[in-house]
């Protein structure tokens, strides 16, 4: 076993409208691996799934600014992939696996956000669903 720690949508303790959002951004992305298959860099990835999520009608923000707080204080900003609806991180990648850092990122991002749910999506690899993984802030 990883150490992504994986739960079913039914157990996940995530909000269901929040599980629908990643429903359909999971959707979006498998259209755009399809679309452009593996092979390109992080860039056309992320503006593909804006594009993709702009034609089904889903709110997001490419490249999102988020304050760092250190200790409660705003000490820089980073930015996040996409944020989708405000309720749910999306970070996309191109590697030869998604490792723990990524994972961490992610982790970071939603503990940043206050929000419970981000999808890490590879998109180097042959068939998408290997290179999807959910992070869960517990």
């Amino acid at each position: 076993m990883d150490f992504f720690d994986f739960r079913a949508r039914h157990d996940s303790g995530v909000a269901p409208e929040i599980e629908d959002l990643a429903f359909a951004v999971i959707g979006a992305a498998l259209e755009v691996h399809r679309e452009l298959g593996p092979g390109l860099a992080e860039i056309h990835y992320k503006k593909a799934m804006s594009q993709e999520l702009t034609l089904r009608g889903i709110p997001h923000a490419l490249e999102a600014e988020v304050d760092v707080l250190y200790k409660g204080v705003a000490i820089g900003k980073t930015r996040i992939d996409l944020l989708v609806n405000e309720m749910l991180i999306v970070e996309l990648k191109v590697a030869d696996s998604l490792t723990q850092v990524h994972r961490s990122q992610a982790m970071m991002y939603l503990k940043l956000k206050g929000l419970p749910l981000a999808l890490l999506i590879n998109f180097n690899v042959a068939i998408l669903k290997d290179g999807i993984k959910r992070v869960i802030n517990t």
